[in-house]
């Protein structure tokens, strides 16, 4: 990792899923299919009488299992956040078009709740809240597939509300009611230095205890996440969004990684959901 805020391939080896030019290493300007956030292809299912049978993208055939064991109602993943002056609000609302995108997989919106009080809230000028964004308690985490957890920066780690939150979860540790359930960040810093990285990466922790799944989106975004020529937020571990002094709003390319992250983890959490 150097001092440009994240590291990139190495110039000595080139992706071979990548196009490689003299821009940058494995990026094609030119070529907007290479360019594309690389899709997760979902296993294709098949359906005869009362037997099922599952072609994956190798194109071998697993046994055949009866229909019973499908899915029969919709993956939850839960988009769960908090966000004072709703720069993480508009990455979560973008993130949960991208889940609501994948077939069989929906996605809710939830805030934590605050930790402070109205008149400090007020004091500091933060906007009224969504109330159609309802507040979640740490129970109703054991109801959902997977998880998409946001939250702002405070010096390289989440917000007290956040950390608040996920302290509360202790029932569901003792029993690791979430273990096994796949789960991703996505963040707002006020600088560039602030913690685009950091602030999910010390994150990862709270799901470490928890026996659950960290799935970072790598560069599955494709060329966009090399681009140079403008400020955006996020990282190699989650979508991000640059607030500044809080005037500042997400841009189009933040809101399309944020999309982009939402339909990417709707698309794992179908496939382990796979029998």
């Amino acid at each position: 990792m150097g001092k440009g805020g994240g590291c990139v391939p190495s110039k000595k080896k080139k992706p071979s899923s990548l196009a490689t030019t003299g821009d940058g290493p494995g990026i094609d300007d030119d070529n907007d299919a290479t360019n594309a956030p690389i899709q997760i292809d979902d296993d294709q299912t098949t359906i005869d009488g009362d037997r099922t049978t599952a072609t994956n993208t190798a194109g071998t055939t697993t046994p055949a299992i009866s229909t019973a064991a499908k899915i029969s109602s919709p993956l939850k993943i839960f988009v769960v956040f908090y966000s004072m002056y709703g720069h993480v609000e508009s990455l979560a609302k973008r993130m949960k078009k991208g889940v609501d995108s994948v077939q069989g997989v929906e996605a809710t919106l939830y805030r934590v709740p605050e930790t402070l009080s109205q008149e400090v809230v007020e004091q500091m000028k933060a906007p009224v809240k969504d109330l159609e964004i309802p507040e979640i308690t740490a129970a109703e985490l054991a109801a959902a597939d997977g998880f998409l957890f946001g939250f702002p920066t405070r010096y390289g780690c989440m917000a007290a509300q956040m950390k608040a939150f996920f302290d509360s979860t202790g029932s569901l540790w003792k029993e690791q009611s979430l273990a096994g359930k796949p789960a991703g960040f996505f963040v707002s810093t006020g600088t560039q230095g602030g913690g685009q990285e950091t602030t999910a990466w010390t994150a990862i922790t709270q799901l470490v205890h928890h026996g659950m799944l960290f799935v970072p989106i790598g560069y599955t975004f494709g060329a966009g996440m090399f681009k140079m020529d403008s400020i955006q937020g996020g990282s190699p571990y989650g979508a991000g969004v640059f607030a500044g002094d809080g005037s500042r709003e997400a841009t189009e390319t933040e809101l399309a990684l944020a999309e982009h992250q939402g339909n990417y983890m709707a698309a794992i959490v179908k496939r382990l959901a796979q029998p």
